[in-house]
């Protein structure tokens, strides 16, 4: 337990050094959603974009020698891994209760459109990301996985373009808790995945 918290204050750390530009982009999609007509966009970039902050710090240990230093450490790959995965839920979380927040102030204001519906839908992308691309990348490293990394971020903006241009989320009502809970057995499943590649991979 001791060591986990060590290293996910060090995730902090280094996040808060390397990942500043995150907040901004952030700001800037949430205070678009105000005027934008299809506002469900500005919330899924913001959520994506989050979503991709721990393969941003794998490639910062990699570039600086953490990957091999922390074998000299007493701590094992699996706890290596389930940092990245916990502090991408950490940062994910955040950025989705301001998300949800914000779905609230619309809803308040007049918004149409179904709550539940809308949630999971933005759960679902917003997981989506992170739990295709980090075990490729825990698998063959940051280098070889960042034209993979372009791709999927390039993929899942066009799927996320065509989707709300489809109104994905009003076809969810009724599934939105089968939607969640496939959200979250996704992320754990490439949790246990980035594992058992990691725990393979000689560095």
């Amino acid at each position: 337990l001791t060591m986990m918290k060590a290293l996910l204050l060090k995730e902090f750390y280094v996040a808060s050094k390397t990942c500043r530009s995150f907040l901004l982009v952030i700001a800037v999609f949430f205070a678009l959603s105000f005027f934008g007509r299809n506002s469900q966009f500005f919330f899924l970039y913001p959520l994506t974009m989050v979503g991709m902050i721990p393969v941003t710090l794998l490639s910062y240990d990699e570039r600086d020698g953490w990957d091999k230093y922390s074998l000299t450490l007493p701590c094992t790959r699996a706890q290596l891994v389930s940092a990245k995965y916990l502090i991408g839920l950490i940062f994910g979380g955040v950025v989705f209760l301001l998300v949800e927040l914000l779905l609230l102030i619309g809803l308040s204001m007049g918004g149409n459109f179904d709550f539940l519906s809308m949630s999971s839908a933005l759960l679902l992308m917003g997981l989506l990301g992170p739990s295709i691309l980090m075990p490729f990348v825990f698998k063959f490293g940051s280098e070889k996985g960042r034209i993979a990394y372009y791709f999927v971020l390039a993929l899942l903006f066009a799927v996320i373009a065509f989707l709300i241009g489809m109104g994905f989320y009003e076809y969810l009502n009724g599934f939105s808790w089968l939607v969640i809970a496939a959200a979250v057995l996704l992320y754990l499943g490439s949790w246990r995945l980035s594992i058992l590649f990691y725990e393979k991979r000689e560095l």
